[in-house]
């Protein structure tokens, strides 16, 4: 008797699950199964110990290796980067274009990573730019928008968003703008930017699938400022306002494109606000506590009942 007629002789007297007959049926016929998110994870993960690496090492060892022998190290790995991506990669196209292979995203983005660690010693070196620091930022956010675009990589685009965000941060900071609403207004602009250029490029037919990337950091960083401009106790209304339009316009936009998380978004993020608000005077522990499981017992059952019509849907 083979193990497969025995298997659901067992299933079916009750003596295993179904989900274990299947789980173990597999295992018997030896059919094939995917590694790629475990692999993709182990690349992931192995970029970013080569880039923690290289910066502890240069973090200890800069000292006794010498400036020279740091920057063509970087360099070198640099270099060797760009090259293997160039000589490997499909012509530029405005149109999704697949990468030759596994490690190809991988290698360019260790390459992003070296070269950010590179201007970074450069600038704490020989500050070539000066007062100005914050240059290196922007150029750094200029070389990675470049490589995101010609070899169609998300992972440099999105350093390439957090370079520039970073860059409207120290802006702020610069001119004495740290404080109060002025950074919330610099944020803010942030994020329209984000957003206007996302939907500019993906109107133009200029790697229409990045859209959602930059509409992800938009989201997130608008989301937050309003939030903490509800915790204010004079200006918190027109934040409200604000927090809940934009709620509103994920919701609807998300279900409209089949985009749940950006639902998850507006959902979550417009219940924080109103919670803020109606709690803010509430003095009473146990009111606070009743307040929060009844109310977020419906909105995760929501989430629920929307994750699951999308489920349908796909």
């Amino acid at each position: 008797m083979s193990a497969l007629v025995s298997l659901d002789r067992w299933k079916r007297a009750g003596t295993i699950s179904e989900a274990q007959h299947d789980a173990i049926a597999a295992l018997v016929r030896r059919d094939r199964f995917s590694l790629f998110i475990e692999l993709n994870a182990l690349l992931y993960l192995g970029v970013l110990s080569l880039a923690a690496g290289a910066g502890w090492t240069i973090a200890t060892y800069s000292a006794r290796l010498g400036d020279i022998a740091v920057l063509v190290a970087l360099t070198a790995v640099f270099g060797a980067s760009l090259y293997y991506c160039f000589t490997r990669s499909a012509p530029y196209s405005h149109a999704k274009v697949e990468a030759p292979g596994m490690a190809f995203d991988y290698v360019l983005y260790l390459g992003c990573l070296i070269f950010a660690s590179e201007l970074g010693y450069v600038e704490s070196r020989f500050h070539p730019f000066g007062a100005d620091w914050n240059q290196s930022l922007l150029l750094a956010a200029a070389v990675f928008f470049a490589l995101a675009y010609r070899f169609d990589n998300r992972f440099v685009l999105s350093l390439a968003l957090s370079s520039l965000g970073a860059w409207f941060g120290v802006r702020a900071s610069h001119f004495g703008q740290v404080l109060g609403g002025a950074l919330r207004a610099d944020a803010i602009a942030y994020g329209m930017v984000v957003a206007g250029a996302g939907v500019a490029l993906q109107r133009a037919g200029i790697k229409r699938h990045f859209l959602e990337a930059y509409l992800h950091v938009a989201a997130n960083v608008l989301f937050f400022t309003l939030l903490s401009g509800v915790f204010l106790r004079d200006d918190w209304p027109l934040y409200l306002v604000a927090i809940l339009a934009l709620a509103a316009a994920a919701i609807v936009l998300g279900v409209r494109y089949a985009r749940f998380a950006f639902v998850v978004y507006g959902v979550v993020f417009g219940y924080a606000a109103v919670s803020t608000r109606l709690l803010w005077d509430v003095g009473s522990f146990s009111a606070g506590m009743a307040y929060f499981v009844v109310s977020g017992s419906l909105v995760i059952l929501a989430l629920v009942v929307l994750a699951r019509r999308f489920g349908r849907e796909e």
